[in-house]
């Protein structure tokens, strides 16, 4: 089609952006050392970014509250917003299918550290199947395929509430590309996401994958940002550890001459798509297979509108070249959390402070502190209760809050604070 080289050559300069700075970190997370990481099964720690700012940065469909089918949580790639990924891709995508779903939009244009960016995807996990009263499923692209990786690495409570994890060209081990010199100053996530990166050595430690979830891993060997992308064995996309049940598989193991690269697989491949609606409507990780041959002669998938594509890419495009992410000369340092390391100092414990806390809707909902009931309240529609650490002896202290959904499937989810004495 005559539209196809307008979006691809937006596409080119755009890719060509995302990967400038990414190797340029390797030397100085080598030289830190490999540190030695937190358990996965280490509870997750209380999230540092304010809930109004968490629940902002979530736009949900209409019909997540009455779903029937699991609904998908959708994580840009890093440098687009939200908007710029998904609204006019797989929003009206999964809109045609019946499918609800909610956009999480990872601050500073998914640049900043994507250590923050995880706790936009652990609130947007906790609230979709508190609202859904089921398990959900998740599509990222590139960095969006990768970050909730990070949410079930370190925030344990979430693995049960995440059906699917369905990645197109997601930076699982980061990448070896050099690309351009960025004379020692790049964006927090570029950073993180070179493959011989502390966070990516976090991310991957113990095990890859959780038992309970089902994990598609879509990539294609034209990739040029996520490297290398030539094999399930080697390359960065896939997973290969753990025990949740895994799906590594190119696009062109289904169509031979598939030729969407790294940017495009996650927007308009119609093989990728194909894959992930797969992984959507059954269960276990998308088997190649299920997919039939004439996906191949599609040149987009379902959720493209042909009358305007060209002006709907080329909006996106603009968006992210306009975009100026803050850029540092290093790697961010680990949280603390990783390791297990955590001081319990002046600065950092909670003894002192009363909060409240807002509860998932559950059925038969209870709330224990430290073993001993609290109170439910409803506040502007919400059931909440209040956290009072004043006064408690130096340690830790846990949350316990325990429920039912709606389908009658227990869940349980807890926090942890540190107390000063």
């Amino acid at each position: 089609m005559s539209r196809l080289p307008v979006v691809r050559r937006a596409v080119t300069v755009t890719c060509l952006t995302v990967v400038a700075c990414l190797s340029a970190g390797v030397a100085s997370a080598a030289a830190a050392g490999t540190p030695v990481f937190a358990p996965v099964t280490a509870p997750g720690p209380a999230l540092s970014v304010p809930v109004a700012k968490l629940d902002a940065a979530l736009l949900c469909s209409p019909s997540l509250a009455k779903t029937t089918k699991a609904p998908v949580l959708l994580v840009q790639g890093t440098g687009a917003s939200a908007k710029d990924n998904w609204s006019w891709t797989y929003e009206p995508a999964l809109d045609k299918l019946g499918i609800a779903w909610c956009a999480v939009d990872l601050p500073e244009h998914a640049t900043a550290d994507v250590q923050v960016a995880g706790e936009y995807v652990v609130h947007a996990i906790r609230t979709m199947h508190a609202k859904a009263g089921r398990r959900i499923a998740i599509i990222g692209h590139s960095q969006g395929g990768m970050v909730p990786r990070w949410a079930l690495r370190f925030w344990p409570d979430t693995r049960p509430m995440v059906d699917d994890l369905i990645g197109f060209a997601p930076s699982n081990h980061g990448t070896t590309l050099a690309g351009p010199s960025c004379g020692g100053s790049c964006s927090a996530a570029n950073w993180q996401q070179a493959d011989t990166s502390n966070f990516m050595k976090a991310l991957n430690s113990f095990q890859e994958t959780f038992k309970g979830t089902s994990y598609t891993n879509i990539y294609t060997r034209t990739d040029e940002v996520v490297q290398p992308n030539k094999d399930a064995k080697t390359g960065s996309s896939s997973l290969r550890t753990g025990d949740g049940a895994i799906t590594n598989v190119a696009t062109q193991d289904v169509c031979p001459t598939d030729a969407y690269e790294h940017l495009t697989i996650g927007l308009l491949d119609p093989v990728a798509y194909a894959l992930a609606v797969d992984a959507l409507t059954h269960d276990g990780p998308a088997d190649p297979k299920r997919v039939p041959l004439t996906t191949c002669a599609q040149v987009y998938q379902p959720g493209i509108n042909l009358a305007t594509v060209v002006q709907d890419s080329s909006a996106a495009l603009i968006s992210y070249e306009g975009y100026q992410p803050k850029t540092y000369p290093s790697e961010p340092a680990l949280a603390c959390y990783t390791t297990a390391s955590c001081a319990v100092t002046a600065a950092s414990c909670t003894s002192r402070r009363r909060f409240t806390v807002h509860v998932p809707q559950l059925r038969g909902v209870t709330v224990t502190l430290g073993g001993r009931a609290l109170r439910l309240q409803r506040k502007s529609g919400r059931l909440v209760v209040t956290v009072d650490l004043r006064g408690r002896k130096a340690g830790t202290v846990v949350l316990k809050i325990r429920g039912r959904t709606s389908s009658g499937r227990t869940v349980t989810q807890t926090r942890t604070y540190r107390t000063c004495g």
